[in-house]
């Protein structure tokens, strides 16, 4: 059996929660793209645990987690959550795998991030400014560095050199300092020593996985709107967030995924700049921000917010073949006495379809909604979905009707058990 658990709107849909409750019988739950960007939170016996690098599936006893070769590794990062995992007495010399094919985020890479979104002014794209994006551009033009050449001393240094002599220039040219490669040859050092006993063939890992059937737990970060290729480019992540990225990220082919479990949170958030089509600015947008707690676990700023943009999840569910739903924070709507899902858009006076649009249409639509009455109970408690809100019901199957797939898991507090079974 192999799952994929993949955002379906902005990111911050509650992916590491899902990811955490499904790896409680899985084998392997392995991360397959993107970098410390991403943050996912999972709440056991009210304490939080943020992830950046790390699969969410360590806190459960049974799996082996991965870091796959379409992963981004910033060493201080995954340093800091060695040291988290270890001090809870978690052996990750055992519990965790890392491909050496993952490329690192060397320190011009964040210095770039910040320069580049220094010199775009007023046109900022909103990165979480962490290097993502120039260390896959380094990837793709093949500048990168590796787990590999980390793992191969001398070759690592003359590449690190090389690198940041080229680097430097662009960096001097936009007015930040150069980047001196002696200073973090240390940190690089330790991560070298403490990953080598952890980094495996994960090709060969799969490969027996799959033949003796075992269940293998893919861990999506980001969300379908963030694809490099069909997000609202250029307000997109550097990486593919959609189903064909495990095959990409993991070597494992997508056509070998039996479940693609889509997170869809009850309204929409989302980090960053780029269009918004259902984006509240009134004191609707504040309650719903302040009690789905909606900043950032990456960087703490506050999420923008708005009403359930249907259209768009319908174009993520087509993308990546998604055949269940997890809804997730619809405990955050109680209270209020209505609500509103967007279900199309208008342009100029004309219908226009999510697929037809980039960022100046989106920027520009008029929104299509339908108004929904809302329930005031706190359904935070509620085990299973006949005790929930005749409205809440309502919501749920509406949204289900439109995405005409399966509604699965209903979330209805952060904490692990608050899930109910469909």
């Amino acid at each position: 059996m192999i799952k994929l658990v993949i955002g379906s709107q902005w990111g911050d849909e509650g992916k590491g929660k899902i990811v955490d409750l499904m790896a409680e019988k899985a084998d392997f739950v392995v991360r397959f793209h993107g970098g410390n960007n991403a943050g996912h939170t999972v709440v056991v016996n009210g304490k939080k645990f943020p992830f950046h690098l790390i699969p969410s599936g360590i806190l459960q006893k049974k799996p082996t987690v991965i870091i796959e070769a379409g992963t981004v590794i910033d060493p201080d990062v995954l340093l800091e959550e060695f040291d988290i995992f270890e001090k809870m007495g978690i052996n990750l010399k055992k519990k965790l795998v890392i491909s050496s094919r993952c490329h690192l985020i060397m320190p011009y890479h964040k210095e770039l991030d910040q320069a580049y979104e220094n010199a775009r002014g007023k046109n900022k794209l909103g990165t979480t400014k962490r290097g993502i994006g120039p260390v896959y551009a380094d990837k793709v033009s093949y500048n990168g560095i590796r787990i590999y050449e980390l793992l191969n001393w001398p070759l690592f240094v003359e590449k690190f050199k090389f690198q940041a002599k080229i680097k430097n220039k662009i960096l001097v040219a936009f007015g930040v300092a150069p980047i001196k490669v002696e200073t973090y040859l240390p940190v690089f050092k330790k991560l070298a020593e403490r990953v080598r006993p952890m980094v495996r063939d994960t090709f060969a890992i799969f490969q027996k996985a799959i033949k003796e059937k075992k269940y293998i737990l893919f861990e999506g970060a980001h969300g379908v709107m963030l694809d490099n290729s069909f997000g609202l480019y250029p307000f997109v992540t550097a990486s593919n967030v959609i189903e064909g990225g495990v095959n990409i990220g993991s070597g494992v082919p997508s056509k070998r995924i039996d479940e693609v479990w889509g997170i869809v949170k009850a309204y929409t958030s989302r980090v960053g700049g780029g269009p918004l089509p259902t984006e509240l600015f009134d004191e609707i947008a504040t309650g719903i921000r302040d009690r789905g707690y909606e900043y950032g676990t990456t960087t703490g700023r506050p999420r923008r917010v708005g009403w359930i943009d249907l259209p768009a999840v319908k174009f993520a569910c087509q993308l990546s073949s998604i055949n269940r739903i997890a809804i997730t924070k619809i405990d955050i709507l109680s209270g209020m006495p209505q609500i509103k899902a967007c279900v199309g858009y208008k342009l100029n006076g004309k219908k226009i379809e999510f697929s037809q649009c980039g960022y100046l249409e989106l920027e520009k639509l008029t929104p299509i909604y339908k108004t929904l009455p809302g329930w005031k109970e706190d359904i935070s408690k509620r085990k299973s979905f006949k005790k929930l809100p005749k409205n809440c019901q309502k919501y749920i199957r509406f949204v289900e009707k439109y995405l005409d797939v399966t509604i699965k898991i209903v979330s209805v507090s952060p904490e692990r058990e608050a899930s109910i079974l469909l």
